[in-house]
């Protein structure tokens, strides 16, 4: 029995897993990490996740700046990857559906297409972009809904290295209409280490923990004049500030969150609610409780207009010196690349998803951009995935599973006879 391999292949996470799953079997970094200096094993993907302490870990990535440059490495990670999924089955009887980034260099796509056929034998490849997944995934979710019933979407997608304002039509990305912002999730975390090791204690080799910091305690400000305000005036009891606590490798070798009661002051009881549930669970919660029992005085350092400030990147990065468009001008870039006749209903099916797209009050924040750029009798319509992480590889796992998916896909005579390039013709939306 032969299945399809979904592959996420990001340049923060992998996702892999059986095509037909609603959820992939792993989700690990994509990347190699070396505990310490004096530390010569490098730990890969999911050795990460279990180390004991992140503290000072060396990072190596296959991806830089959203593309591929270090195959090697690529390969080392889903080779580990792999054998690890394939214990119901062996790559040579297998087909891949791997999801790339927009705009491949097609340096990239062969060396791709190396590691798929040459190096793991898969049996047939096919291609896919984020957005067109998305749409696919969400359309197949409420059947009657606009962007079942119009195939037509905008995909805003804040992933690791880049985010995307992406049109789709007919399940295809309108690629002459994306527009990318050059800022993701390893800008905004890299951010936060120049603000923290400024202010307070420098944790410019801490990637792993401050990316922890980043995930738990930032959030968008829908007022950020007022918000910076409220930070300055009340010095010290602004209700933005909060504590987090570093590993000191004995008492405790992860970083937490000091009091979580503190860190939700911000928020209003529903959000508090919404924000809890999406970032840590009663055992942690719990276990958190714990810790603040113990003196850490020495170990920690606050956070106060930190917190906004580093996904205020997203919004306006020219406010930072940044020579880009921010959110919301992209997606009306995008909007307005494509035919006036849809315009209203782009507007008003408009999906976030990536990790990033996480952030308390994001969503709120990108509305209230958006709504003064676009027509007054247009409608502004914003959906949030269920899961911004995952909702890609759903859409994958989902297409992998239809009917057709074998005619569409590449196989390994065809790459063997004809090659790389012409192959890639066949993924050309």
């Amino acid at each position: 029995m032969s299945y399809v391999v979904v592959l996420d292949n990001g340049g923060g996470y992998i996702k892999a897993g059986i095509g037909g799953d609603r959820d992939p079997s792993v989700v690990v970094p994509n990347c190699i990490g070396r505990p310490s200096a004096s530390s010569k094993k490098w730990l890969i993907a999911d050795q990460l996740q279990s180390l004991e302490d992140p503290t000072s870990v060396a990072l190596r990535r296959p991806f830089d700046r959203g593309y591929l440059t270090n195959p090697d490495l690529q390969k080392d990670i889903w080779d580990r990857l792999l054998r690890s999924l394939h214990s119901p089955t062996s790559s040579s009887s297998s087909s891949l559906l791997l999801v790339e980034p927009l705009f491949n260099l097609p340096s990239a796509q062969r060396t791709v297409d190396e590691l798929v056929f040459e190096d793991f034998g898969f049996r047939s490849l096919f291609v896919a972009d984020s957005p067109s997944l998305v749409h696919l995934y969400e359309a197949s979710r409420r059947p009657e809904g606009l962007v079942s019933r119009a195939r037509c979407s905008l995909v805003v997608d804040c992933g690791f290295s880049f985010s995307h304002a992406a049109p789709v039509l007919q399940n295809f990305t309108v690629n002459y209409g994306v527009k990318r912002l050059d800022l993701g999730g390893k800008a905004l975390t890299n951010y936060l280490k120049e603000l923290v090791s400024y202010r307070s204690v420098n944790v410019m080799d801490e990637t792993l923990i401050m990316d922890d910091v980043k995930e738990k305690l930032c959030f968008v400000s829908l007022d950020v004049p007022r918000d910076l305000q409220i930070a300055w005036k009340q010095g010290k009891n602004n209700k933005f500030k909060c504590t987090y606590v570093l590993p000191d490798g004995v008492t405790h070798t992860k970083g937490f969150v000091k009091d979580w009661d503190e860190a939700k002051r911000y928020l209003n009881s529903a959000d508090q609610r919404s924000y809890e549930s999406g970032h840590l669970d009663a055992a942690e919660q719990l276990e958190d409780r714990k810790r603040n029992r113990i003196d850490l005085t020495k170990n920690e350092f606050n956070l106060s207009n930190e917190r906004f400030l580093v996904p205020e990147m997203l919004f306006r990065p020219a406010d930072l010196g940044m020579n880009q468009a921010g959110l919301a001008e992209c997606i009306v870039r995008a909007v307005n690349s494509c035919h006036p006749n849809i315009h209203p209903v782009l507007y008003e099916s408009i999906i976030l998803t990536g990790g990033s797209t996480l952030f308390p009050q994001f969503a709120e924040r990108l509305y209230n951009d958006l709504r003064p750029l676009v027509p007054d009798h247009y409608q502004v319509k914003i959906t949030k995935q269920e899961d911004p992480t995952l909702g890609v590889w759903r859409g994958g796992s989902l297409l992998a599973s239809s009917p057709d998916f074998e005619s569409m896909c590449v196989t390994k005579a065809e790459y063997e006879e004809f090659g790389s390039a012409r192959c890639r013709r066949r993924f050309f939306h």
